[in-house]
């Protein structure tokens, strides 16, 4: 397999949505893609096997997480992630720069509950020039996170594609600070270049846009970023208050982007949200919605959102979805998984994530089509 390449297949005649391919040594991603988030080398609730089966092209892996367990040198030991976890497909690992500043500001959540701007401190000691100084939850050990430890860190790890160290503030946050976070952030992903362009290893560095909705500020990251030699352009920070302050900034910003490269947003996979982000352009994203649902019991149709645990799916002896190819649906009844859930059996989580990721998968085929049609 040659080493990364992106080439647009085609553009549509309606919006900015776009069919295009990238290429890695593990691997093709037909875009646009959804990328189902593994935090630890998996997927909840499913093997890599299994994912692999589905039919998964791109899988997000946390670098924070890894770092802390098993640790970075045993997975280059093991020869890699992919070999280490057995997964053949694209990996994309992020810098480990979200996990590290939810710790210190508090959760997406909590930001957009007006309490962002108060730290939590959460194990985060120091944050400073040279990065970010925090405490390991797991035995408390004192850990220091840079641009050049993060691309260290994902060299050892091995993914396909990785992503420079930036600083995450929170929505809350004014305009000043704001901006001196950005350049914060420039400089680092700067320092991450570099210490990628000393040892590419066959994998592409992706750059991350910030900004918040500032859109002056949206503007001057993405023009200072593309004058570097980055691979690609992922989206990251603070994208709004809700769906529709988001779509309002990628709605300026996407134009702004290079077309001849592959672009990623952070964090975003809720259906509905990406039937408004793939008409500006948007080639993947990255959300743990999907399994995430499936562990509560929330399963995807066509006709929206099903609930496993209402109570008339117990006498109902037909598949989630009666057209559906994955290997739930082909095999189990609402009935049984409905049996499965309240008896708190771990398969019932594993049946609901196949049906999910097959869903998604299968959703996204539908929107390459519809971009090759011109119907978005």
């Amino acid at each position: 397999m040659e080493k990364f390449k992106f080439e647009v297949l085609y553009k549509s005649k309606k919006s900015r949505a776009r069919v295009g391919r990238i290429y890695t040594s593990h691997g093709v991603i037909d875009t646009p893609s959804f990328v189902a988030v593994g935090t630890n080398g998996t997927l909840k609730a499913v093997d890599n096997k299994i994912v692999d089966f589905l039919g998964l092209q791109l899988m997000f892996c946390n670098t924070y997480h890894l770092l802390l367990h098993p640790g970075v040198d045993l997975i280059k030991k093991a020869g890699g992630i992919h070999k280490f976890a057995s997964r053949n497909g694209p990996i994309i690992t992020d810098s480990g720069g979200f996990q590290v500043f939810s710790l210190a500001y508090g959760s997406v959540c909590e930001e957009l509950k007006s309490k962002g701007t108060k730290k939590h401190n959460g194990g985060v000691l120091k944050i400073n020039e040279d990065g970010v100084l925090f405490r390991s939850y797991r035995d408390g050990s004192k850990i220091l996170l840079t641009p050049e430890s993060s691309i260290e860190a994902q060299k050892k790890i091995g993914a396909d594609i990785i992503v420079s160290f930036d600083e995450l503030p929170p929505y809350h946050i004014d305009n000043k600070k704001l901006q001196e976070s950005l350049d914060r952030t420039h400089r680092w992903e700067k320092r991450s270049l570099d210490a990628h362009l000393k040892n590419k290893n066959n994998q592409a560095l992706y750059s991350v846009i910030h900004g918040g909705v500032d859109k002056e500020l949206r503007k001057k990251s993405c023009e200072y970023l593309k004058t570097l030699p980055f691979d690609g352009f992922a989206i990251g920070g603070s994208v709004g208050k809700d769906r529709q302050e988001m779509l309002q900034m990628l709605k300026f910003l996407m134009p702004i982007l290079p077309e001849n490269k592959p672009n990623h947003l952070l964090g975003i996979g809720d259906i509905e949200s990406i039937k408004g982000i793939i008409p500006f352009g948007v080639d993947t994203f990255d959300s743990s919605h999907p399994t995430r649902c499936a562990r509560h019991g929330l399963l995807f149709t066509k006709k929206g959102t099903l609930r496993i645990l209402k109570s008339g799916n117990s006498q109902v002896f037909r598949p989630i979805e009666d057209d559906c190819l994955c290997s739930t649906c082909q095999n189990y009844t609402l009935s049984y998984i409905y049996h499965l859930f309240k008896a708190n059996e771990l398969s019932a989580l594993t049946l609901a994530t196949i049906h999910n990721i097959h869903f998604m998968i299968e959703l996204l085929k539908e929107y390459q089509g519809k971009i090759l049609r011109d119907e978005i």
